[in-house]
């Protein structure tokens, strides 16, 4: 596929506002995607397939680059070693790039960059690597740590955790699923539009849908360009929200006419969801801490045609004395550590460390300290994260069981990708 170099230029962009200026995977991609929708739908595909494959492989990546480059990554320009990466890349797993095309237009993306001195280097780096990749040699499965990091592209700070955590088959099963390609899952109101037609207005719309088994309201997306281009989506007829984020409004099961505060929505998923089931009743308040954030929730809302939810700005760690004792179900998915959605967003294995992990911990429980005050006696409080760190899962339930003894746990699960339905997700559902 002849991919122009404008094409390139906004990949290097793109990863370089995330790996070197910080800004989120997913919202650096969504911007750009946004900006440039007059691009074809091909050349959208690749940028989406080059910018979260490097993320998604870049520790193995540098361990390929480090090989054949005298200059070793840590030492290079922030832009030189991301051109070498999504070269690398390119040349490793994208088949229908020819390894010259991907060479020759490195080559060009360095001299436009100003590192027209640099032109031999990243040529000679990149051909090499094209000549060898049948030869590459990987570290010993003996050193396992090390051995494991560059499998999959994850910190070794990271799997040493989950190794004392879980068996090592079920690390590698997780590891695995990071890196397969997923469709996007959506949740649709059943009131809104039955299955049957939505199923014929999206093929229609030339979307490849899945039926989801274990959720009758539940759709998996691909094949598509770009949701919002897509007219079922722009009129609400479906949420973005994953099968194991669904179960958090499951496992709440709320009754027609409950009151129900989500005290970090964001972007309103579970919170709409739960609007969803109330059927017209009752009343959802999704709050968050930010406008940007309570912005998300209100676009969502918009979309949704639904009345029975509001979104609110307010800071989950501050007690709302006019909420104490109100709620039939306080939702708390709060702030975590995020691995249990690499596959999604995998700039986040990059971004975190162990420090800000052990601060999210301390800051679940300061909020959970928050949130139980809103529940009523009899209503539930539902805990939940989108990572697999058991000090922020089982750890905080157990912190939060013996503070609060007000509270009964009714249930809880660990769900672990590659072992169970969609990303890693943790849920605890308590009774006052």
């Amino acid at each position: 596929m002849a991919q122009s170099t404008n094409t390139r230029e906004l990949i290097l962009e793109i990863l370089l506002q995330i790996t070197r200026d910080g800004e989120y995977c997913h919202i650096a991609l969504k911007n750009a995607l946004d900006q440039y929708q007059f691009l074809e739908k091909q050349e959208r595909a690749f940028i989406t397939r080059v910018v979260n494959g490097t993320l998604e492989r870049m520790i193995e990546l540098d361990y390929i680059i480090d090989q054949f480059s005298k200059v070793k990554v840590n030492k290079m320009k922030p832009v030189i070693r991301t051109i070498l990466r999504s070269g690398v890349y390119q040349l490793k797993y994208m088949d229908s790039v020819p390894a010259s095309a991907a060479c020759n237009e490195a080559v060009k993306l360095a001299v436009k960059r100003g590192f027209g001195n640099l032109r031999g280097f990243v040529n000679g780096v990149l051909r090499n690597i094209g000549r060898n990749l049948s030869e590459l040699r990987y570290p010993s499965e003996k050193d396992r740590l090390h051995y494991l990091s560059v499998r999959y592209s994850i910190p070794e700070w990271i799997l040493e955790g989950w190794l004392l955590e879980y068996e090592e088959d079920t690390v590698r099963a997780m590891a695995e699923e990071f890196l397969r390609e997923r469709p996007v899952t959506v949740r649709f109101h059943p009131d809104r539009i039955s299955k049957a037609e939505l199923l014929k207005i999206l093929r229609a719309e030339g979307v490849c849908v899945k039926e989801e088994a274990s959720l009758p309201y539940a759709l998996h997306l691909s094949e598509f360009d770009y949701l919002m281009k897509l007219d079922s989506f722009r009129k609400g007829y479906y949420q973005v929200q994953d099968i194991s984020s669904m179960q958090v409004a499951e496992w709440a099961s709320p009754k027609e006419g409950d009151y129900i505060i989500d005290v970090c929505a964001a972007p309103g998923g579970k919170a709409l969801h739960l609007a969803q089931m109330l059927r017209g009743t009752g009343h959802v308040e999704a709050r968050d801490l930010t406008e940007y954030k309570v912005g998300l929730i209100e676009d969502n809302i918009r979309r949704s045609g639904m009345s029975n939810i509001e979104a609110v700005r307010m800071d989950a760690r501050v007690k709302d004395d006019a909420s104490v004792g109100k709620a039939d179900i306080v939702i708390a998915d709060l702030p975590c550590s995020g691995l249990g959605v690499l596959g999604r967003k995998p700039d986040l294995k990059y971004k975190m460390t162990y420090e800000v992990q052990q601060e999210l911990a301390a800051l679940q429980r300061e909020i959970l300290s928050v949130a139980a005050e809103y529940v009523k006696p009899g209503g539930i409080l539902v805990y939940s994260t989108c990572t697999i760190n058991r000090e922020e899962n089982e750890g905080n339930a157990r912190w939060f069981a013996a503070r609060f003894q007000e509270f009964r746990m009714l249930r809880e699960r660990q769900m672990i990708p590659g072992r169970d339905f969609g990303d890693g997700f943790y849920i605890a559902m308590f009774r006052k």
